[in-house]
């Protein structure tokens, strides 16, 4: 298994990965300043009590803004994903937004090896 994670931990992993995903959609492009937003991963504790989000932004220009627009918001976030998932989990996880960028590392090293 991956990292160790428990077969739950992996299922709830990607429950949240879709639900945060389709958050982001409906808040649209424009709630970012106009960058395309995916959540990329979900990693959660063996407890499912904290949940690190990671996000893709593109353009990667825009990061810093996106980040900063999800973390103000993240208790908005937290509540909407409790709606979804008020069902499957006694608790909703404590919501840890990180920027993924290995886009950017993989676009540096296409760069790397074009010259």
């Amino acid at each position: 298994m991956e990292n160790g994670a428990s077969t739950r931990q992996l299922k709830v992993a990607k429950e949240l990965q879709k639900d945060l995903a389709e958050i982001i959609r409906r808040k649209g492009m424009a709630a970012f300043g106009g960058a395309m937003v995916s959540v990329t991963e979900v990693r959660i504790s063996p407890d499912l009590s904290v949940a690190k989000v990671y996000l893709s932004v593109f353009p990667s220009g825009k990061s810093g803004e996106v980040m900063q627009t999800v973390n103000d918001n993240a208790r908005t976030i937290r509540g909407e994903l409790g709606h979804i998932v008020a069902r499957q989990l006694r608790i909703v996880p404590e919501l840890a937004f990180y920027l993924d960028s290995s886009l950017d590392y993989a676009a540096h090293i296409d760069e790397l090896l074009k010259k």
